[in-house]
């Protein structure tokens, strides 16, 4: 039997692909292995977000070399739709996609594999911005039966000066709705009772089709019988409007986890970052959504160490951070990445004070999440437990993304639960 593995690198986006490109594989003969075993076929899902991102990358291409090197080697994703002839140089790939024409994978390989010697190279990588329609990838089979993650959109139009991304991803193409509900609707036959939205650029879902919008997408998954709880990937705070914010409220599924994408938390970084929004404007959008929310968890994705952060912004972004008192934030420093405006700026900085200013944030991001998780002691959670971690320990994920662990005589794998929080320790919450 052919065998083929797989390795994702990114957001939660590439994974989803992964698992759609994973099942076609199954679904034309292929034992799906682990990665570090000898197969057939490995195929790496590249992120080129940041350098490190594309260094992850060429790292796993050479290891897929070295267990097989008689083995296919695809590589697809950002990194190879941005850089095709960056990857064609590492030795040993014999397949380069981009971000688009997926579906064709496994074909190819198949024919690859049928004519070993004999095959050449194949790269099939054209011009993201020239993308126009979204690329169908369904999953039918999930190893997990408590939480499914659904691609809805693909595409950026936002063109910050830092990322990458548009030229990775292409415009926004949205998913037609009726295509959305029919995958949640399979999902909950399947057992589901939680699913993740999903995009690369999720409050744009809608700017390419008639008459619909992000909202009309979580209301419509909302009415889908045996689906209790909706998630949502990275929004905008120009999306979170009162009126949309209530729209989903209502229908009593969206979780309170909420992660609202910042950067910065000062103004003048925002503009030359082109950040379409103030911090005035981000604080509005959290103060909404903790009056139609419980407890909201707000998290974030913060950047130190932008081409001309001057001591003074970085104090003001640090004091931002603390006034919205965010649940959870993944810290970065800012990487050069070629092709983008930001890459040519003025005023570069220097490696040691990224370093010195992400050791600052880390330690404040650290202390507001010790501090949500606390204020959770004494409150009634919803929590879907996913597994048994020892003899009658089971752990599970809170509405508001909060891993909680609980003893229970019976089993509550898979099971949705309204438990009562004791403590907060070590990043994890107790409950009874």
């Amino acid at each position: 039997m052919k065998t083929a593995a797989f390795y994702t690198l990114g957001c939660k986006v590439n994974q989803y692909e992964t698992e759609a490109m994973s099942e076609i594989f199954s679904k034309n003969g292929y034992k799906i292995a682990d990665f570090n075993e000898v197969c057939d076929v490995y195929v790496i899902n590249t992120c080129t977000v940041t350098s490190i991102g594309d260094r992850k990358s060429r790292q796993m291409i050479r290891r897929a070399k070295h267990l097989n090197p008689n083995s296919i080697v695809a590589v697809v994703g950002c990194y190879s739709q941005v850089s095709p002839g960056e990857v064609a140089k590492i030795e040993g790939v014999n397949i380069i996609l981009g971000t688009k024409d997926r579906k064709n994978l496994c074909e190819i390989a198949d024919k690859m594999l049928a004519e070993k010697e004999n095959s050449k190279k194949v790269t099939d990588v054209e011009n993201a911005l020239k993308n126009r329609e979204y690329e169908e990838l369904e999953i039918k089979e999930y190893a997990e039966k408590t939480r499914a993650f659904v691609k809805i959109e693909d595409g950026c139009n936002e063109f910050c000066t830092y990322c990458i991304i548009p030229f990775a991803r292409g415009p926004v193409r949205s998913r037609k709705l009726e295509n959305i509900v029919k995958e949640v609707e399979f999902l909950a036959q399947k057992g589901f009772c939680e699913v993740v939205l999903t995009g690369i650029h999720l409050a744009s879902y809608g700017k390419d089709l008639k008459n619909v919008s992000l909202s009309d997408v979580i209301c419509a998954v909302a009415e889908v019988p045996g689906i209790s709880r909706i998630r949502l990937g990275s929004l905008e705070p120009r999306i979170l409007t009162e009126e949309f914010i209530q729209k989903i409220a209502d229908t009593k599924k969206v979780c309170n986890h909420f992660h609202i994408s910042l950067q910065s938390g000062c103004d003048e970084t925002l503009k030359r970052m082109n950040r379409k929004y103030t911090t005035a404007e981000y604080e509005n959008s959290v103060k909404l959504l903790r009056r139609y929310f419980d407890n909201p968890a707000i998290a974030t994705d913060i950047m130190v160490g932008f081409p001309g952060e001057t001591d003074e912004e970085f104090e003001k972004s640090l004091a931002f951070m603390e006034k919205i008192a965010f649940a959870d934030a993944h810290v970065f420093s800012y990487s050069n990445r070629k092709g983008t405006k930001a890459d040519v700026m003025e005023n570069q900085i220097d490696p040691k004070v990224k370093e010195v200013r992400h050791k600052a944030m880390e330690g404040t991001v650290a202390r507001l999440k010790n501090e949500y998780l606390e204020s959770m002691a004494g409150k009634n959670l919803s929590v879907l437990f996913e597994q048994e971690i020892s003899d009658g320990v089971y752990e599970g994920t809170a509405e508001n993304y909060a891993k909680v662990i609980m003893k229970s005589g019976a089993d509550i794998s898979k099971k949705c639960k309204t438990v009562k929080i004791t403590k907060a320790e070590n990043g994890l919450l107790t409950a009874e």
